[in-house]
């Protein structure tokens, strides 16, 4: 009796026992369920990247809160382990001077950030928060280590001071990264060009379509009509006080025979010698046939700066003195400039007793930029 007294005796303490161990594993199970669709997004602060080692930056939460326990704070514990024993604050993280910069979903909180590394907010009684919910901390600066992951676990509490039995749970990952330092130089720049034609690609001027500078004018030279020429130039420059284009050479000129140049600007007048230019659509008191165009793209004073110059700038007024400025980038105040195409009209008035042969002018324009 009793072997089998002991035999109960240790039969009850076998079931005592096992009772025992499974009361102890309930009371550690909180039943906390898992936060969902849970991201924390590093974002750009005032001067740094968001994942700039050491960087002050913006740290943006995004997850899904399971539960409708009404929940009064949320924690955000950094750590250097995803989850699982005591939560180590990662070397250099700083959350000292977080602030709660944007909420969306379960809103009214404020941010208690007295102990580095386990900010939380609160807000002044528990409500629902099940949902989609969004936080932004700002002026959080980043673990020091290059290309380092760190944790943050995520709880929720009913209590609005982060305490007792977490809600719902949820670990989430970043990382810090080598900045990448591209660097590139833009030199002082200035591109010009001359020709009979200049076309744009893309709507950009393109000196690589520019034509033979070779041109004949329209017609005989005659004292009953004016005859007339085009050529083009496209300028663009970074210059901060801009650019300038001077015509440089001589009149029409046939051996010992000229043509004389328009030494102040003016109408053309049939009948009368004159060579003279300008950079202007003209209209039909100047030539049977219209001539010229006007600057394109037209100036804006801040990205398009080219404009004909005094004395070429006047419609069905024309001049030519070598070595005068033409154009320049000086619209809205003389500065740098996007590409644009001038068009330069050319007319011819001859008197009846011109003597005849062909009549040649090499002109050479120079586009000096001033940086």
């Amino acid at each position: 009796m009793s072997v089998r007294l002991n035999g109960k005796l240790l039969l009850v303490s076998v079931i005592l026992l096992v009772a025992t161990f499974t009361t102890v594993f309930r009371s550690n199970d909180v039943n906390a369920a898992q936060i969902t669709v849970r991201k924390l997004t590093l974002q750009a602060g005032t001067t740094d990247g968001g994942s700039k080692p050491g960087g002050v930056v913006k740290h943006q939460f995004e997850f899904t809160i399971p539960s409708a326990t009404a929940v009064g704070s949320i924690q955000f514990e950094y750590c250097t382990t995803a989850s699982g024993g005591t939560c180590v604050v990662p070397s250099g993280l700083d959350t000292t001077a977080a602030t709660l910069t944007n909420q969306s979903g379960s809103i009214g909180f404020t941010m208690v950030n007295t102990t580095n590394g386990a900010p939380y907010i609160t807000r002044g009684s528990a409500v629902s928060a099940a949902g989609t919910d969004l936080y932004q901390l700002s002026n959080i600066t980043n673990p020091t280590t290059t290309n380092y992951t760190f944790f943050v676990r995520i709880s929720t509490y009913t209590s609005t001071n982060a305490t007792g039995s977490p809600v719902d749970t949820g670990t989430v990952a970043a990382s810090t990264s080598t900045q990448i330092v591209l660097t590139g130089i833009m030199p002082e720049s200035l591109i010009f060009c001359t020709g009979a034609t200049i076309t744009k690609t893309a709507g950009i001027p393109d000196c690589t379509t520019a034509t033979a500078g070779a041109i004949s004018f329209n017609q005989l030279f005659s004292p009953t009509d004016t005859a007339t020429a085009t050529s083009q130039m496209a300028a663009s420059t970074n210059a901060a006080s801009g650019y300038s284009i001077t015509v440089n050479g001589p009149t029409l000129t046939s051996g010992s025979n000229t043509i004389p140049a328009m030494t102040s600007s003016g109408v053309g007048v049939r009948g009368t010698g004159q060579f003279g230019m300008n950079l202007k659509l003209n209209t039909v008191a100047t030539s049977t046939v219209a001539v010229g165009a006007e600057v394109d793209s037209a100036p804006d004073g801040v990205n398009l700066k080219g404009q004909a110059a005094a004395g070429y700038d006047t419609v069905d007024n024309f001049k030519f003195v070598s070595g005068d400025s033409v154009a320049n980038s000086a619209n809205g105040g003389a500065g740098p400039t996007n590409a644009q195409i001038f068009t330069s009209s050319y007319i011819v008035n001859v008197a009846g007793n011109q003597a005849s042969g062909t009549y040649v002018s090499t002109l050479t324009y120079i586009c000096t930029p001033t940086f």
